[in-house]
């Protein structure tokens, strides 16, 4: 890959951007976001109006008290979408029409599941990666191809003809964030209601949550996926008569990154193996 300096074609400095991750711009100037919260709280508690700003001023990001009531706003808006869907159909569609997530406006398509929702077991990660973003599918990249060979050492294909063999497979977050980030608190909220919804409508018997994130946002727990996985937890889920089962394990892409852990996971494979073969 070349060096930015020695790229004179601007469509090609713009692919060597895209294909470095490089897909956010900062502003020229630096902007002290602690002060803009602390005259935010002190406005708040004096009642005083803020002081005259220069125009470019305008176009700065908003004081974080108003970032807090906007994400309020959002959540409130994702809950009742959310609530409103009968059907897995009209809850895709109630995610495509939600703009209270910003990951939409920089991702390619929205990502909302693949394989067989009626599988007895529903596979949960983080977020959709650049091939996965690409295709609007899940887990179809690198980390898709080990998970697909996950399943097939359990005897288990995501589109499998006999969905008792089959897998559904979703993410926390339907769009990816910009050069593959950690969700941020905010991002991960605001599409909670989603997921959460999809889990009542697809009605798995057990869940597996892929990584960290997934486990820590649908668990309500701190710790991190080691202290986490290879133990059956439950999710409350509304809509359902009981909890759902749910196992933690490392997700495929740390997998790639970290091949030592596999014989981890693979116990976690067999102790899923032998769950299903007790509730099917």
């Amino acid at each position: 890959m070349q060096p930015q300096s020695q790229i004179a074609d601007p469509a090609a400095l713009l692919r060597w951007y895209v294909e470095s991750g490089i897909d956010e711009a900062i502003e020229d100037q630096p902007i002290d976001r602690y002060r803009l919260a602390a005259e935010a709280r002190e406005r708040a508690m004096t009642g005083k109006s803020s002081p005259a700003r220069p125009a470019a001023a305008a176009t700065r990001p908003p004081p974080a008290a108003a970032l807090g009531a906007g994400l309020d706003d959002g959540m409130a808006t994702a809950r009742r979408l959310a609530e409103g869907a009968d059907s897995l159909e009209a809850l895709r569609a109630a995610l495509a029409g939600f703009e209270g997530c910003a990951l939409k406006q920089t991702a390619m398509n929205m990502v909302f599941a693949d394989g067989n929702p009626a599988a007895p077991v529903m596979f949960i990660g983080e977020a959709p990666g650049r091939d996965e973003d690409r295709q609007g599918l899940p887990f179809v990249g690198r980390s898709g191809k080990l998970l697909d060979r996950m399943l097939s050492a359990i005897g288990h294909d995501r589109h499998a003809e006999d969905a008792t063999k089959a897998a559904y497979i979703a993410n926390i977050l339907p769009w990816r964030p910009p050069g593959d980030r950690t969700p941020t608190a905010g991002e991960v909220a605001a599409c909670l209601p989603f997921i959460e919804r999809h889990i009542a409508l697809a009605r798995p018997k057990l869940i597996v949550l892929l990584g960290g994130t997934a486990a820590k946002t649908l668990l309500g727990r701190s710790e991190g996926i080691m202290r986490l996985r290879g133990r059956w937890h439950e999710i409350p889920v509304a809509g359902l008569d009981s909890p759902v089962p749910a196992l933690p394990t490392f997700h495929p892409a740390y997998l790639l990154r970290s091949p030592h852990e596999k014989r981890a996971a693979w116990r976690d494979l067999l102790e899923l193996k032998s769950k299903l073969g007790k509730s099917i």
